[in-house]
């Protein structure tokens, strides 16, 4: 985190000027748009296919291009333990890169493979903290009908349950929900409910119209009253609780990212500068490279340019879109860019700061 900071001159300098030429902290590294989800807030599973699919090969070329520059690498999909060789490209990726933080979205449908696979990743990647974050919209049939998949919240329960059993210090298991027009009105039931299974997080973040997940013109963004509601049950609930260290640190980050979320939903525009095409990026399956997924634009294929992602993050459509970012031509309240954006915003680390010496 302290490297993270001390680079922020750098960045700035980057995303204003264009120079010194600064590659990303933060990467998402979508693997595959497959998925055993058909859920009401994603079409993602309609995209692409696995004969498209980067190789861990090939990830090894891309991260040798890249170097130890990563800080926090986001394994994604579709649902990522869809892949055989998730263990392999978490394993290559971690051997070149060396990222402080590798985070996996999972739906926890394969409750017979992931827990062993997330204990591979885990004994592979010994230095790096390994967060699983189990994606739970709601309880029981209710969630079964926002994902489209009857037994789903079972299966998410005893992978769960058996990643909670193998109690490895590099690992932290948290839940995610997506608060959408779906859920938005349960939440507080939600949310206790959760709670209850005792998460080392829980996290949420608003259902967003994305081309990368094909849902543009779906309406399943909650309005910005509904959501207020939503999150100011879990505002108050984060805000009467005492965690200690890095956790009291994430929480304090958390609270200012749902705020932020509050105040774009109401106001229709961006609330601090965004850094995505500039600290952030993503990789799509394919080897497409996107400045961010609410537009899925890219700036270049990684197959097409021998790998090199240096190349394609410097190339000038890379900059055209970044120079369109800078000036708010879009804005969005997506998480992982969020909290990249609020390491680089000196308000954001001032609130955040205060936040934590208070509590």
């Amino acid at each position: 985190m302290i490297e993270i900071l001390g680079q922020f001159p750098w960045y700035k300098c980057f995303r204003l000027l264009g120079y010194p030429q600064r590659l990303p902290v933060s990467y998402t590294v979508s693997v595959t748009y497959r998925c055993n989800s058909r859920c009401a807030t994603c079409r993602v599973y309609e995209k692409g296919s696995e004969k498209s699919e980067l190789t861990v090969a090939e990830y090894e070329r891309i991260f040798k291009s890249v170097g130890e520059k990563p800080y926090w690498i986001t394994i994604s999909g579709g649902e990522p333990f869809l892949r055989n060789d998730i263990v392999d490209i978490c394993r290559v990726i971690y051997k070149i890169s060396h990222p402080a933080i590798i985070n996996i979205p999972t739906n926890g449908i394969l409750y017979d493979k992931i827990p062993q696979a997330v204990a591979d990743i885990a004994r592979s990647c010994a230095k790096s903290k390994i967060i699983i974050n189990l994606s739970l919209d709601d309880i029981g049939e209710r969630h079964d009908k926002i994902r489209g998949v009857k037994g789903n919240f079972e299966r998410a329960q005893r992978t769960y349950q058996a990643l909670r059993a193998l109690k490895l210090n590099n690992v932290t298991l948290g839940i995610h929900t997506v608060i959408s027009k779906y859920n938005v009105a349960r939440f507080p039931q939600i949310y206790d409910e959760l709670s209850a299974w005792q998460p080392d997080s829980y996290i949420t973040e608003v259902a967003e119209e994305r081309v990368e997940l094909g849902t543009i013109g779906a309406g399943i963004t909650p309005t910005a009253k509904e959501y207020s509601q939503a999150i100011d049950y879990l505002i108050g609930k984060i805000s009467c609780s005492s965690p200690k260290g890095v956790a009291k640190v994430a929480q304090a980050f958390r609270l200012q990212y749902y705020k932020m979320v509050k105040q774009v939903l109401s106001e229709g525009r961006g609330v601090i500068p965004c850094y995505a095409g500039v600290a952030s990026c993503q990789i799509a399956p394919d080897g497409d490279v996107w400045p961010c997924c609410i537009k899925a634009e890219a700036v270049g294929n990684l197959r097409e340019t021998d790998y090199n992602f240096p190349r394609v993050w410097f190339s000038d459509k890379a900059q055209e879109l970044r120079q369109e970012i800078k000036n708010k031509n879009c804005f969005c309240p997506l998480a992982n860019a969020s909290y990249t954006n609020m390491l680089y915003d000196l308000t954001s680390l001032w609130r955040a700061g205060w936040w934590v010496l208070r509590h």
